[in-house]
């Protein structure tokens, strides 16, 4: 079965909500391929093997979660970019990117799917005063053993989460937030959260979690946003009758 691109870019949309949001890119379609889609490709990052495996599997269109024309970055097209845009522009196959969207959706989202797995509830959005911010607060269902907790995200990620704090303790509320959120460890502490989860660490966040006693994890910014592009694109696949493939571009960070 095949839709129209027009019709899947509504799709997601409707899905996504990115109105809602004040983002760092543009959401939706960012590279215009050919007007029908048959095989949806889904990955992390637009990176170059990325596009290569989409393209030699005969995708249509490719879903990402990170997309191209940053706030910030050089809008030349050279290099790096050219290469990129070229590629797909040569198979006129269709770049799609859903940033902060994709984090935030309440079921398929990064942050929902990685509760799933850390078998945790969200119980209230780390900040409540704000509807276009990421990240949840919630506790786990009994007590857990910090070395458990690490076990546990170990385990599904696939690499040794990096731990800062009291390796005998026991923790039950959790504050989280895919990807390079590890400026909102202060956010977390004070939503009262005994551990905060995210993919990255920057050198001042040892200090913050030391400092204010909270468990501080990086599960990899890669690792940690696997999975929301996963479930999105699996529902759609369902809803429109598309093919769709995820493509694992390792990435240790």
């Amino acid at each position: 079965m095949t839709v129209t691109i027009t019709e899947l870019v509504q799709t997601l949309d409707e899905l996504l909500q990115p109105a809602r949001f004040r983002d760092y890119c543009p959401n939706g379609l960012q590279v215009e391929g050919r007007g029908e889609v048959r095989k949806l490709a889904t990955g992390v990052t637009a990176c170059q093997d990325l596009l290569e495996a989409a393209i030699d599997w005969g995708a249509d269109a490719i879903l990402v979660h990170h997309g191209y024309f940053w706030k910030g970055e050089n809008p030349c097209v050279m290099g790096m970019k050219r290469r990129r845009l070229g590629a797909l522009l040569q198979a006129d196959v269709s770049l799609l990117a859903y940033h902060l969207p994709l984090d935030a959706h309440p079921t398929l989202g990064n942050n929902a799917c990685l509760a799933q797995r850390l078998g945790v509830s969200a119980e209230a959005a780390l900040y409540p005063d704000d509807p276009s911010a990421v990240g949840d607060v919630g506790d786990l269902p009994d007590t857990l053993s910090i070395a458990d907790l690490l076990a546990r995200i170990a385990d599904f990620t696939g690499r040794e989460p990096l731990h800062i704090g009291a390796s005998q303790a026991q923790v039950k509320r959790l504050a989280w937030c895919t990807g390079a959120a590890q400026g909102f460890i202060d956010q977390a502490a004070l939503r009262g959260a005994e551990v905060y989860i995210t993919g990255e660490a920057s050198e001042q966040t040892v200090h913050s979690a030391r400092e204010q006693g909270i468990h501080f994890i990086a599960a990899g910014h890669h690792a940690t946003e696997r999975y929301g592009v996963q479930a999105v694109g699996a529902h759609v696949s369902a809803a429109l009758g598309i093919e769709h493939r995820y493509f694992d571009i390792d990435n240790p960070v």
